[in-house]
């Protein structure tokens, strides 16, 4: 899929030179940081890491959907309502969920439905239903491939060849419009993303987006690489401890398409009325922090809140000092971080611990006494999923500039999950099980008893 999209998207492949030469001179500059990521696995994962979108149109589709990521061992978690920051569409993503598959296969999909009943004008939405009815965006091959790894509970090589070559037709892009530039004009003033949706014969990836170690860096360099970065980093504030998720991108390209009228590209005059322009991929970079608790997130979200009732910056220096100002109220040291529970952890036998026990010495106490007194080293868990305000406002700054409203509808997971066709994993059951894991396994090594 990585090679693919550069092909078709250029500026994909510069962007990921950017963020490796960002990535390289982060880590010779921070050899603790270093020492760090490559004591817990992310080191090795960095280079490969992505996460992906794309948008469907009908339950058909995100729910074999999801039977495709099952098949590479991907499962839907959390449930993201776009709706109320003007995005007609609700989303989870797709990925892996124990440690062991994160770092083998460190990739996510974010992945949308289209909120049909959001369309106010009763024409076009049944209009917009109708479209999406008659296509299938899956070919004969992926879906023989799908129901047999299925049967077999998975693929023989070759089998999986086949699968990964089929299952990759979904998602590329076509410049052909499965309709005429009247009904996507009509579409396109409803909402630009219903238009995405429901126009093209299938849900083409939007943007695939890099890891990166230091964000401000790579959105400083951007416009010397020829990347034009969106006005403001999206997310928490730089911090000495980074928390939750950052991300920023390059406006989305302007591409040529071909509505449904149109003559063959090579008989096109310059001024045939059915050539035209679609906006929809861009380029994105993210920066990964530590997974909050429930607890830290409810701070974070007040902390966002407060910041958002200022007057939004023009640029993001002064974006970023404004939010810092108000985050000061979240702490920056990693052990009020993890006694005051805002954060997830992976506890495990330091170095001196295991040269205590090497001695015959014996270990006790509760988990704060084990990491003050040396024996137990506590490693924040990165999160692995997603923010909703910061992915509205990354799909409004590539959609055009005018502001959409938040639709009256309520959120409405329920509906969202009987397309989906399973219930959401809840992603802060994953992180506390992953931590108690991790803690009971210390325990049991230590020779201590289960709390």
């Amino acid at each position: 899929m990585s090679e693919m999209y550069r092909q078709e998207v250029p500026q994909y492949g510069t962007l990921l030179e950017l963020v490796a030469d960002i990535n390289r001179r982060t880590l010779d500059a921070d050899p603790t940081l270093l020492q760090r990521l490559d004591a817990e696995g992310e080191l090795s994962r960095l280079d490969v890491e992505r996460h992906g979108a794309i948008r469907v149109g009908t339950a058909e589709e995100l729910s074999t959907l999801r039977r495709v990521f099952a098949l590479m061992g991907m499962v839907p978690v959390s449930y993201y309502d776009l709706s109320e920051a003007g995005v007609p569409v609700h989303s989870t993503a797709f990925r892996p969920v124990d440690d062991e598959a994160l770092k083998r296969n460190p990739f996510r999909v974010f992945t949308s439905l289209l909120r049909l009943e959001l369309i106010e004008d009763d024409a076009l939405r049944r209009q917009a239903a109708s479209i999406l009815a008659r296509r299938d965006i899956f070919t004969p091959g992926a879906r023989e491939l799908i129901a047999l790894g299925e049967r077999q509970g998975g693929f023989a090589p070759d089998q999986a060849e086949r699968f990964v070559t089929e299952i990759l037709e979904t998602f590329r892009w076509h410049r052909d419009a499965t309709v005429d530039e009247t009904t996507y004009r009509a579409l396109h003033d409803a909402h630009r993303l219903i238009a995405d949706v429901v126009c093209f014969r299938g849900p083409h990836i939007n943007h695939l987006t890099p890891r990166t170690l230091d964000i401000d860096a790579a959105q400083a360099a951007m416009p010397d690489y020829g990347i034009t970065p969106k006005a403001v980093i999206e997310g928490p504030p730089q911090r000495r401890w980074p928390i939750l998720l950052r991300q920023t991108s390059f406006k989305a390209l302007e591409e040529p398409v071909r509505f449904a009228a149109d003559a063959p590209a090579e008989d096109a005059s310059e001024g045939n009325p059915h050539q035209g322009s679609h906006t929809a991929r861009f380029g994105e970079i993210e920066q990964r922090g530590m997974a909050l608790t429930p607890e830290g997130r409810a701070r974070y979200d007040a902390l966002l809140s407060r910041s958002r009732q200022a007057p939004a910056a023009s640029d993001n220096l002064a974006h970023q000092r404004h939010l810092s100002q108000v985050f000061v109220e979240f702490p920056d040291d990693i052990e009020s971080i993890r006694r005051e529970g805002l954060a997830y952890f992976h506890y495990r036998i330091s170095d001196e611990g295991r040269q205590r026990l090497a001695r015959g010495d014996v270990a006790a106490g509760d988990v704060d006494t084990l990491v003050i007194e040396g024996w137990v080293d506590a490693l924040p868990i990165t999160y692995e999923d997603f923010l909703p305000v910061s992915a509205a406002g990354i799909f409004q700054s590539n959609l055009g500039d005018a502001q959409h409203q938040a639709y009256a509808e309520q959120s409405n997971q329920a509906a969202f999950e009987l397309a989906l066709g399973r219930p959401v994993v809840d992603e802060f059951t994953l992180y506390a099980q992953s931590q108690a894991d991790s803690l009971a396994r210390v325990r049991h090594q230590l020779g201590l008893a289960d709390d």
